[in-house]
């Protein structure tokens, strides 16, 4: 069976053994950041690899059961057949996915963001709900998630919260999530028990390399200090580590408390604006680009990307690739993955 592409087994494992030579040669952890992109880059080529191999296997594994079959029919033969017919149009799943992940910054880590929008405690419950959906996704996947910020709610939920989602593809996969996210309800919060819509939006931004050249002047920052605070745990810092940025010339705003320490909280921070900025910068030399950061949308009624139904019926609907199901509490558990993958077949 012939290859090619992206999927030229041959040549990707060339390009494998290139870089783990490059791995053993005595300096090269000298430039930390170049180490860590031939790294990323031998483990995104390795899971190519995987499927390939993958494929593989199963194709010439289903030709000797069709053969056996052929000649004789067995029950048993049959069953084994139907399940490897079943893995191989998931895996090949898999491979079609792969390659709607070409774009320039889909294979680089990710920052996601929620914020809570119209609605109140409502609404940062949502959030809530929204940043347990995202890490049982990111859990599910095998992705790594470090904490950047996290804002309480008034009375529950949270007004804030950012991660890293740190692994092989990772913005390419979760680029169309971003939007306003709009649940519908009988509010837990009502004692009326109403119907209540709430709203919260979620930020997608591209890891860039560390030491990305972004020109920022001091005198642009406002930069404030305060105590973390949290649903416990992780989340709660005795001391004024916190750090919140803002850039006073285009207003946008990051935040950092992940760490104890205020030096380090500050240095993420930078790197989130440096992020944001040039992307930003990007977006204005290039109009092509503004796929990437995606169009502002206010946080209310008629600006969702997708709606969670739970009450007067159940469904989850993108208004986008008009992807529905009824599972809503599957959806929140994570499963997530139809509307990323029609999101990505639809070319957005």
């Amino acid at each position: 069976m012939n290859y090619g592409g992206l999927f030229d087994g041959e040549s990707l494992n060339q390009l494998i053994n290139q870089l783990e030579n490059k791995t053993h040669e005595e300096n090269f952890w000298t430039d930390p950041n170049e180490a860590e992109k031939v790294i990323k880059e031998l483990n995104e080529v390795k899971s190519t690899v995987g499927i390939i191999t993958n494929l593989r296997a199963l194709v010439e594994e289903i030709n000797t059961l069709i053969d056996l079959l052929t000649l004789e029919f067995d029950s048993e033969l049959q069953n084994q057949f139907i399940n490897k017919k079943e893995e191989l149009e998931k895996t090949l799943q898999e491979a079609r996915v792969l390659l709607l992940l070409s774009g320039p910054y889909d294979a680089k880590d990710c920052i996601l963001e929620i914020h809570a929008g119209a609605g109140g405690t409502e609404a940062c419950d949502w959030a809530l709900m929204l940043y347990r959906m995202y890490l049982r996704w990111c859990e599910k996947h095998h992705f790594k998630v470090e904490l950047l910020e996290y804002l309480d709610g008034e009375e529950a939920g949270v007004k804030s919260v950012a991660i890293m989602v740190k692994g092989i593809h990772a913005y390419g996969y979760l680029k169309g999530e971003k939007g306003v996210h709009r649940l519908v309800r009988l509010s837990p919060f009502d004692a009326n028990n109403k119907r209540h819509t709430s709203f919260a939006s979620i930020d997608i931004t591209p890891e860039f390399d560390k030491d990305i050249e972004v020109n920022i002047q001091e005198s642009d920052l406002k930069i404030d200090v305060y105590r973390a605070s949290g649903a416990g745990g992780q989340h709660v810092n005795t001391t004024d580590s916190a750090v919140r940025i803002t850039h006073l010339p285009t207003k946008i705003v990051v935040t950092c408390q992940n760490e104890r320490s205020q030096i380090q909280n500050r240095e993420m921070a930078m790197r989130m604006l440096k992020n944001k900025l040039y992307l930003l910068e990007m977006e204005k030399q290039n109009e092509q680009l503004n796929a990437v950061k995606g169009v502002h949308q206010n946080i209310e009624f008629g600006s969702q990307i997708r709606s969670y139904v739970m009450h007067p019926y159940s469904l989850v609907k993108d208004h986008r690739s008009n992807i529905e199901t009824s599972n809503v509490g599957k959806v929140l558990d994570g499963e997530i993955d139809l509307f990323i993958e029609g999101y990505l077949k639809g070319g957005n």
